[in-house]
């Protein structure tokens, strides 16, 4: 007699692992959980004392006013209407918009060259090259600034030594721009070396090989090349210099008691800010300066990033 043997349907259940089974995945999966929430906590912690809740505490004070008179009052967005319509806020702004024209190429370029020559080199100065590079950017912001401010210094520093009574003030009104440029750019190119370093050495060097064999020189590997690969990792260090900029602070507050009056007290929103809450105690509007100025920085850097944006990159 013929045995008929059929297949199971398809949507028919299958037995699944036992209960036990089952409750022992889930309960190693939720204290795996619990570890990963561990780890994350200490810098969770950190990050809402420190960060989210002094910023949620200048927001608070932002939106009120305090006199002599009439006591501390709700004011709404009055401060940041006063701070949008303040002269001294708009010309820091001003200012810093222009000082971003001068010390961006200024930092793109050598950060970019230095880069290219480090990409092309193998020896073991290159190592040595990369770190002496970056060092300046190791340095605390306010001890690089006291260094410069000592070469600045026409009373004591080296220019004095060199020039006598003729030599050149790099902080006067005229040479400002240039003197804050060799601070910013010492301190910042080799951060943005790196960055483009790395770009650099993540393209495959077949490429290279490829393109010699086509007849190509060194100059023509770099700029129809090489910069062209690293496109992303040039935009993404515009962005960051641009924020960097539109922050500026340390410089000007540091070299201040050297420029003889050419650094006033609202020269950035950030020397503004920090003036009016620590010199003129003026604490409410100067976290709507402050958060204002968060303001500008973010509609530039989204139009920025809005005006270069390509398909599949990292700007999408």
């Amino acid at each position: 007699m013929a045995t008929l043997h059929t297949a199971p349907r398809p949507d028919a259940p299958t037995a699944g692992p036992p209960a036990g089974q089952r409750r022992r995945k889930q309960g190693r999966g939720r204290s795996q959980g619990l570890i990963g929430w561990a780890f994350l906590a200490p810098f969770a912690v950190v990050f809402l004392v420190f960060l989210i809740a002094p910023l949620l505490y200048a927001f608070y004070l932002s939106l009120y006013t305090k006199g002599l008179a009439t006591g501390e009052r709700f004011a709404g967005l009055e401060n940041y209407s006063r701070a949008f319509s303040d002269p001294s806020f708009l010309n820091g702004v001003w200012f810093v918009v222009r000082f971003s024209f001068i010390v961006i190429p200024a930092q793109m370029i050598v950060a970019l060259a230095a880069a290219l020559v480090l990409d092309s080199v193998t020896s073991r100065f290159s190592r040595f090259a990369r770190l002496m590079i970056f060092i300046p950017y190791a340095i605390p912001a306010v001890i690089g600034a006291v260094i410069w401010g000592f070469l600045y210094s026409p009373s004591f520093g080296p220019l004095e030594q060199l020039f006598g009574d003729d030599a050149p003030f790099l902080l006067s009104p005229d040479n400002l721009f240039y003197g804050f440029t060799n601070v910013v750019t010492w301190q910042w190119a080799g951060y943005f070396m790196i960055i483009l370093y790395a770009a650099l050495q993540g393209i495959d060097p077949s490429v290279y090989e490829a393109a010699k064999i086509d007849g190509a020189g060194s100059w023509q590997i770099a700029t129809r090349i090489k910069i062209p690969m690293i496109s992303s990792a040039l935009i993404l260090v515009l962005v960051f210099s641009l924020i960097g900029t539109l922050q500026f602070f340390a410089e000007p507050q540091v070299l201040t008691p050297i420029s003889n009056g050419a650094i006033g007290t609202d020269i950035t929103p950030n020397v503004y800010a920090f003036n009016l809450a620590f010199r003129f105690a003026q604490f409410n509007y100067a976290s709507a300066i402050s958060f204002a100025l968060g303001i500008v920085v973010f509609i530039g850097v989204y139009i920025f990033l809005f005006a270069t944006r390509k398909r599949g990159g990292f700007l999408q």
